[in-house]
């Protein structure tokens, strides 16, 4: 798995996010590819901003103990798995170039702050995290989109 936290990794990153183009299609799934950029955001929209709920206890509880060890464990996504309601894309005409800059910027802010900042930084459903699993929670979720539209 990428670190994103390492230049050589990121930049390879941004790379395969410069392949899309607005025509790219998906080998599995319902999104298009600015659905797919605009999903993706989500991650660090929750990592970086203020605009998404915090689930209560029971939901942190339920998430951390059970959603997890998916989400920030090593085994790969399986094609069309299920998703949280906040990363639904029901909107078809998302923007790519703005989602795909918002992307890129996004993995360079996150770069930027580095491990130190994310070292316990508190996700909004899994409750404080290590540096490696915000990691693993970017990389390996956008690894897995990455490749769905064949990059």
């Amino acid at each position: 798995m990428r670190n994103l936290f390492n230049s050589t990794d990121l930049q390879t990153t941004i790379d395969r996010i410069n392949q899309l183009t607005p025509d790219s299609k998906p080998g599995w799934g319902k999104m298009n590819v600015a659905q797919m950029l605009a999903h993706v955001n989500v991650a660090y929209e929750m990592a970086h901003e203020d605009i998404h709920p915090k689930a209560n206890f029971f939901m942190r509880f339920m998430l951390k103990t059970f959603v997890k060890p998916t989400v920030c464990g090593p085994k790969p996504y399986p094609k069309n798995g299920r998703t949280a309601p906040q990363f639904v894309m029901t909107e078809k005409t998302k923007d790519f170039e703005q989602e795909k800059k918002r992307l890129v910027a996004y993995l360079q802010k996150s770069y930027d702050l580095g491990t130190t900042h994310f070292e316990g930084l508190e996700s909004p459903s899994f409750g404080a995290l290590t540096a490696t699993e915000w990691n693993v929670l970017f990389a390996k979720h956008l690894d897995h989109h990455l490749t769905q539209f064949g990059v």
